[in-house]
């Protein structure tokens, strides 16, 4: 069951009484609301980061990926796009399955 929050009960009051609250917080200013405020507790703190946490792809490897430009010859690039497609890859996993191979070969 779901937990009624602040918001929902805000919501659910009449029309009237939400219109009363909203010229007292109006009515405050900055430094009244300010000096009622409180720091956030631990929960609250890692609630906020998560929310302010960006979204986006996740990190490679341990320390993340580092992009680089590259000059590859157009007729070996168009290649290595098809082998890439060919094998469910992109680009940047067969590069870097290209130079792992180079670089760590099998034992």
């Amino acid at each position: 069951m779901k937990k009624n929050s602040q918001i929902d009960r805000f919501i659910a009051l009449p029309d009237s009484e939400r219109a009363k609250i909203a010229r007292q917080v109006e009515a405050e200013s900055p430094e009244e609301r300010l000096a009622k405020s409180r720091s956030l507790n631990a929960k609250e703190r890692a609630a906020w980061g998560a929310f302010k946490r960006k979204v986006g792809r996740p990190k490679l490897g341990k320390r993340g990926v580092q992009k680089v430009s590259i000059s590859v010859e157009q007729s070996l690039l168009k290649e290595a796009d098809r082998y890439a497609r060919e094998h469910k890859l992109n680009r940047s996993e067969l590069f870097t399955r290209g130079i792992q191979h180079l670089i760590r070969p099998a034992t």
